[in-house]
Formats: structure tokens, C-alpha cells, sequence
């Protein structure tokens, strides 16, 4: 069941333009944290705050 979760992250987080070189250095957990909050993202800000979220992370520069 939780690998099924990870993987419905990760697509989740791609759909809304994480880069896929990003993402694979982002621990599952997060990947999920960040899904869980993209999800309650109004459709129109999702891509912008994804981006937002990994930037405050340190994943990638904002």
C-alpha cells in the first residue's frame, strides 16, 4: 500500500512540472509531504507552489 502512495506521489509531482533530475534526489517521505500539499492547491497555483516548496527545501533554486 505505501509504495502504491509513492508512486501516485511521484506522478502527482511530475504532472505539475517537478523536473524528474529533482525529484529522484527528493526522499520518498517528502515526495509524499509534497504531494499531500499540492493536492489541496488550487489547480491554477499547483505548478508555481510546487515549485515554491522545492526551492524552500533546498531541492532547487527558486
Amino acid at each position: 500500500m505505501e509504495e502504491s502512495v509513492a508512486i501516485d506521489a511521484k506522478r502527482i509531482l511530475l504532472r505539475y512540472g517537478a523536473p524528474i533530475a529533482i525529484l529522484d534526489k527528493v526522499p520518498e517521505a517528502k515526495r509524499i509531504e509534497f504531494a499531500r500539499v499540492i493536492a489541496r492547491t488550487t489547480l491554477a497555483e499547483r505548478e508555481k507552489a510546487l515549485k515554491k516548496l522545492l526551492a524552500a527545501e533546498g531541492f532547487m533554486e527558486g
